[in-house]
């Protein structure tokens, strides 16, 4: 949480120090609050033990939505934007939108428009959400916009839940599997070495196998430690820096069988995406380059940049995405007649509402499929191990039989 230096005057006379508080606003009121009378206050600049630490959107999207979805049905009931922001700054449980919120009330207070407010908050207002904003207040309806922006972060919220789901059993599998193994290699296979070593007879091929990892992992443990954190940092790297993230996305949607639901669900943020923007009477040109941002996919995104130029050149959108791979012709076709009959965002909605419905369908029939997959695996893998131990022992009890 931010802190605040201040100096000011109670009771007994002068008085300095330090409060916390999310926004400036808030730390006078405590202040006062306190019969402290402020005279200065200042906002002390975070340190790198004091700053909180976030990747990406530091607000969760199921949070986003909840209040988006307030904020509009507190509009339609005649608060003020001032007064809306205020009630949703003290209710969010999310404390990187509830310290947003806070300055965007201060903002709004001291006169400023909301599309300027939240736009200082870029990591979590992005820029598809100040344009609409914008788009609401010119039109003058603000509540409306924030309505249609509301179902657009719900798809995606329910489209992204999805695929979190179909993955997280492999992955927990995945992990048990890896936590099997190495408490397997290092606490019970060393125990039957100097067993074997007695026996004084020549291994099967598996359990010296077995028998030569357990005394990598044991010896070398660090060097494999350091191997994933390098893997990890790679990927990091390679996802920061816009260039090789292409590769990286190219590459993901060409995978076999993930490859074509990525795509999928990449196509159904962009088209969801613009038919919000359309729909709102955000410029074409600007929602292009909206999307452009947004839809996280590098491969996507230079499509939709090309498009882009093509339409400044007076062409159709369309051109550039018919000669590439990951747009499949129903889409093309459906964008040239949205634009042909001037329904595009209807088009777009079409579109996306189609895709949204292959993820979901994609997903559910992967989940059973990988599911008694990786339930065979993990036997498989647990069971070459135990069977690596039990085979000498059986050449054991035959020989003193």
């Amino acid at each position: 949480m931010p802190r605040f230096k201040y100096s000011g005057r109670d009771r007994k006379g002068k008085r300095q120090g330090t409060v916390n508080a999310t926004s400036k606003r808030e730390a006078m009121v405590k202040l006062n609050g306190d019969g402290i009378r402020v005279i200065e206050i200042t906002e002390v600049p975070e340190t790198l033990l004091t700053k909180d630490l976030s990747f990406g959107n530091p607000v969760k999207l199921q949070d986003f939505v909840i209040y988006l979805r307030q904020f509009a049905t507190l509009l339609k009931a005649g608060v003020t934007v001032v007064e809306a922001t205020s009630i949703l700054a003290h209710q969010t449980e999310s404390k990187a939108l509830k310290r947003a919120l806070f300055d965007v009330e201060q903002e709004l207070r001291e006169g400023n428009p909301l599309s300027k407010a939240v736009s200082k908050h870029n990591k979590i207002f992005n820029s598809m959400f100040v344009n609409m904003v914008t788009a609401g207040e010119v039109s003058g309806n603000l509540d409306g916009t924030l309505e249609r922006l509301a179902e657009d972060f719900e798809k995606q919220h329910y489209t992204k839940q999805k695929i979190v789901s179909a993955l997280t059993y492999p992955a927990v599998i995945g992990i048990l599997a890896i936590g099997a193994v190495i408490f397997l290699l290092v606490s019970v296979v060393p125990t039957f070495v100097n067993m074997f070593a007695e026996m004084n007879a020549e291994l099967p091929g598996i359990t010296k196998f077995v028998l030569a990892c357990s005394e990598f992992m044991q010896s070398f443990w660090w060097l494999i430690a350091l191997f994933v954190i390098c893997i990890i940092l790679f990927f990091i790297y390679i996802k920061k820096n816009k260039k090789t993230k292409y590769y990286l996305d190219f590459a993901l949607l060409k995978m076999p069988v993930f490859g074509n639901v990525l795509q999928k669900v990449a196509l159904a943020r962009m088209m969801r995406t613009l038919s919000t923007l359309f729909s709102s009477s955000v410029p074409i040109l600007q929602a292009m380059s909206i999307v452009e941002k947004v839809v996280e996919n590098e491969v996507i995104s230079k499509v939709i940049r090309e498009s882009r130029n093509t339409l400044e050149k007076g062409l159709s959108m369309t051109e550039p995405m018919e000669k590439h791979w990951a747009f499949p012709p129903l889409v093309t076709q459906m964008i040239s007649i949205g634009e042909e009959t001037g329904a595009l965002d209807a088009m777009l909605a079409k579109i996306a509402e189609f895709y949204e419905k292959e993820v979901e369908q994609v997903t559910d029939r992967l989940k059973s499929l990988i599911e008694p997959i990786m339930i065979v695996l993990l036997a498989g893998v647990v069971g070459v191990i135990v069977l690596s131990i039990m085979m000498p022992m059986f050449s054991m009890f035959d020989q003193m039989s």
